[in-house]
């Protein structure tokens, strides 16, 4: 087999393991969370998304009809034997995996409608590429629906106001998401460098390990902060304003402009579909069995 079909076929599972297997440390936080909370409706709530994921693991159904504009985490080693066609390899595989899972085709050619196979040349799917040392790559599909896409928050604030500022824009952000974005969030917060980057740090951000603090005590400490803060806000399951309002919140932080404080707020709904596989340039796979 090559390596080019090793590559595709880990893709397409990884997109069908990201849409139809919920990770199981959610499982169990949302399990928690559901004996912790007193309201019954609260509790309801949680007690359908579990059912859901449990039907979608047990059939290998997608666990949500909106099956998420597909994008894939790319860690590409110096001596993986791919390079420049890789793009044309991860395109193929969500051709497939759009008929095989299938994926709800989602792509929506501005001018041209929908193109019925979730690629749009020459940037859907979404490629996020970033050069390692090594010889293996490592590949991460996570396809995003839309709900929470929509509730996204962007801006440039002053520098004088700080980290004092950023924290009240993440609160107000997730305020204003409400019940928007089919809570309870999963949240990532990008902070620095430029208009554009900041959203792909927040992103970045969101595949974090769940529930471990930044390495940095200083981020840490702002990572706590803000996820009480963001559930006092008392949104709730689906914003019925019983159980918790998100289940975590990372932080990642780069340097800035003098001039500028660039802040992404990028809030993944309760289904954080994600999929890890690490592909050898001999094209051994190792997925990550977390989920």
């Amino acid at each position: 087999m090559t390596i080019e079909k090793v590559v595709e076929d880990t893709a397409v599972e990884l997109l069908r393991i990201a849409a139809t297997e919920y990770p199981k440390e959610y499982v169990k936080e949302l399990e928690k969370l559901m004996k912790e909370t007193k309201g019954e409706v609260g509790k309801s709530q949680m007690v359908s998304i579990l059912e859901d994921v449990a039907l979608a693991r047990k059939e290998s159904w997608p666990m949500c009809q909106d099956t998420g504009m597909v994008a894939f985490m790319v860690k590409l080693g110096d001596e993986f034997p791919l390079r420049s066609s890789l793009k044309e390899v991860l395109v193929n595989a969500t051709r497939r995996a759009t008929k095989e899972i299938p994926l709800r085709p989602n792509a929506v050619d501005v001018l041209k409608g929908n193109t019925n196979d979730n690629v749009c040349d020459p940037h859907v799917p979404m490629l996020y590429f970033e050069l390692v040392p090594g010889k293996d790559l490592e590949l991460t599909a996570m396809p995003k629906g839309g709900g929470s896409s929509n509730v996204a928050a962007h801006r440039m604030l002053k520098p004088g106001l700080g980290m004092k500022g950023v924290k009240n824009f993440v609160i107000e952000a997730l305020a204003a998401a409400g019940s928007l974005g089919c809570p309870p969030y999963f949240v990532g917060v990008g902070i620095g460098t430029s208009e554009d980057y900041c959203m792909v740090l927040a992103k970045k951000a969101l595949l974090k390990s769940f529930k471990v603090r930044n390495p940095d005590p200083k981020i840490a400490a702002i990572e706590e902060e803000l996820l009480t803060k963001v559930n006092e806000l008392g949104i709730g399951a689906m914003g019925l304003g019983e159980g918790s309002t998100a289940l975590d919140l990372h932080i990642e932080m780069a340097a800035r402009h003098p001039a500028s404080l660039p802040v992404g707020v990028v809030i993944s709904c309760w289904a954080l579909r994600h999929a890890k596989a690490t592909i050898g340039a001999d094209g051994k796979v190792r997925i990550d069995k977390s989920a």
